[in-house]
């Protein structure tokens, strides 16, 4: 029967989310080679081998991948015996890591803030995040709650090792100049706008999958004249006249008043979907455990 290191194996889980040994290094504030030799301990001790190198890396064998989804599971495990052993001392007290993008924070952040003020014993340390809808998963492993975005429809691959909290779901509507041809409309049809000129966000952000698709479905390709991550600026753009924009409701509706038009698309379901992505082993934590239920509790308020 085999002993298991549980440090050992927390390292095999680490390459499995982040790829590289180096990677691992970093995040460890181990050495590359130290992070190597504890691979092959590991190795001598189960008796298969877990990595080999490609080119001037290395990747899981299927032993590998097996063992770290195990390893996934005992670390979720100890954490649950921890967090009954803190709810027994006293509750939830300590230090929770989130991760936010700038629109979600605009929509979330204040009431949240306000419901933690219940939970003094809870440290909420907040990091600014933007980055493309397949880049939110990997966060976890830094983090201990990522609040991601993505469009309507399956999840992006590489999440299925995570625990997925659903906040809410955003539509997307189209923002217009007030003196665009089409801003006495309360509702457009993807014809109506699909050939207009965009104020858009990076490729692969899920805004510019809704408008790719849209694109798609009518066979006219996007003129996106310009892009940036700042929803501030693509609504100033839009009131000034410089191109049309796909903006979420909730978020966009607050400023949208005497400066730009917002239209409901008629003919497709557009909308970005907000979710709070978490690691198992977090996830049992009592603290981690409050503030996902306060990040639910304030999305049903914003949308209701």
């Amino acid at each position: 029967m085999v002993g298991f290191d549980v440090q050992l194996l927390a390292v095999l889980r680490e390459l499995a989310e982040r790829g590289s040994v180096t990677a691992v290094a970093e995040a460890t504030n181990r050495t590359p080679s130290a992070v190597s030799q504890q691979l092959q301990t590991l190795q001598r001790q189960v008796g298969v081998p877990l990595v080999e190198r490609v080119g001037r890396g290395v990747r899981l064998t299927e032993h590998g991948r097996v063992l770290a989804g195990l390893a996934s599971g005992v670390a979720t495990a100890i954490a649950t015996v921890d967090a009954a052993w803190q709810e027994h001392l006293g509750g939830a007290t300590g230090r929770v890591d989130l991760a936010v993008f700038p629109s979600a924070a605009e929509l979330l952040l204040p009431g949240l803030l306000t419901r933690m003020r219940e939970h003094p014993g809870i440290d909420l340390v907040l990091v600014d995040v933007d980055v493309s809808e397949d880049a939110f998963g990997p966060l976890a492993a830094d983090h201990d709650v990522v609040i991601g975005h993505r469009p309507d429809g399956a999840p992006p691959a590489g999440r299925e090792a995570l625990e997925t909290v659903p906040l809410l779901r955003e539509p997307l509507d189209v923002a217009l100049p007030l003196d665009h041809r089409l801003a006495a409309r309360e509702r457009v049809r993807i014809d109506d706008v699909v050939g207009e000129s965009w104020i858009g966000v990076p490729e692969g952000y899920p805004i510019d999958r809704v408008l790719t698709a849209m694109a798609a479905a009518t066979d006219t390709p996007p003129s996106v004249g310009f892009r940036t991550i700042h929803l501030p600026v693509i609504e100033n753009l839009v009131a000034a006249g410089h191109g049309v924009a796909l903006v979420p409701r909730y978020t966009s509706g607050t400023r949208a008043s005497g400066r730009f038009h917002l239209a409901e698309l008629a003919d497709v379901r557009a909308g970005r979907r907000i979710e709070a992505l978490v690691r198992p082993d977090r996830a049992v934590r009592p603290v981690v455990r409050t503030v996902l239920e306060a990040l639910v509790a304030e999305a049903l308020d914003v949308t209701t």
